[in-house]
């Protein structure tokens, strides 16, 4: 990974960050793209004065011009871009039926248009380099998951857009790649929309027994190094995404009870 450029979105926080310090490690171009700049400027400063390459470029990913602004930065300050990691996220905890539908959009406008508006403009550099194009993704991209509507659809739509743009250049050595860590260490439940809109708050699950955000990028990284399609994490990451192949029915009612055990569950 030594002097390959990398753009990371979603950097501040979580997987995002945890990946732009393992790739600067590795001796990476490391560009952080988040919407608090305040944030990855600091983290930017810290690791030019551990004398790394690092850029921090302030990125909305659900607003086009700022992910056109990102690529053009980062083509600008290291003349290439070999890897783009879309992980810039949010998520929503609420039924369908309560939903106002301004929330399923936000997420729509982060999850899946953020990922199609940074690919599309850093993909003539991608295949210049023969690079990767990886998307952070969900269990809840591969089975819907009750009270996550807007999260699983949005996660549905970016497997499809990579799946087919995988497809499309097959023949260019693009290498296309979908992770799904499961459930994480992370603030992504946090921040996660409710009913309303409004941040939930307080996560309704145990942060310590999952998957530490540094984890999931020793697993990213490598996946690229490997050039694989599809990386599922945990053992019930894993699980759940086979017996759905086979016991969609049977997983239906499982992951319904699974979610309905969360602290203040939506579900009945």
């Amino acid at each position: 990974m030594k002097n390959k450029t990398v753009i990371i979105t979603g950097a501040s926080s979580g997987i995002g960050l945890a990946t732009a310090k393992a790739f600067a490690q590795l001796g990476a171009q490391v560009v952080l793209a988040a919407r608090n700049y305040d944030k990855i400027k600091n983290i930017e400063q810290e690791m030019q004065a551990a004398g790394q390459q690092a850029l921090a470029v302030k990125t909305d990913v659900s607003k086009e011009e700022d992910c056109k602004n990102l690529i053009n930065q980062t083509v600008s300050r290291f003349g290439k871009i070999d890897i783009l990691i879309n992980n810039a996220g949010i998520s929503m905890r609420a039924l369908f039926r309560d939903l106002q539908l301004e929330v399923l959009k936000k997420l729509m406008d982060v999850n899946f248009w953020g990922t199609v508006y940074c690919t599309k403009y850093a993909l003539p550099y991608l295949l210049k380099t023969q690079g990767s194009v990886v998307g952070v993704s969900s269990i809840a991209g591969f089975v819907g998951l009750p009270a996550r509507t807007g999260y699983s659809a949005s996660k549905f739509a970016m497997h499809g857009f990579l799946n087919t743009l995988r497809i499309e250049t097959l023949k260019d050595g693009l290498h296309v790649m979908i992770i799904a860590p499961g459930f994480t260490a992370s603030n992504i439940r946090k921040t996660a929309l409710v009913a309303d809109g409004t941040a939930q708050g307080e996560t309704p699950r145990n942060e310590e027994k999952m998957m530490s955000a540094e984890e999931v990028a020793a697993h990213l990284i490598k996946g690229i190094k490997k050039r694989k399609r599809i990386v599922v994490l945990t053992t019930q990451g894993k699980l759940t995404v086979w017996l759905n192949k086979f016991f969609p029915s049977f997983m239906d009612k499982m992951i319904y009870n699974h979610m309905a055990q969360e602290e203040d569950s939506p579900l009945k």
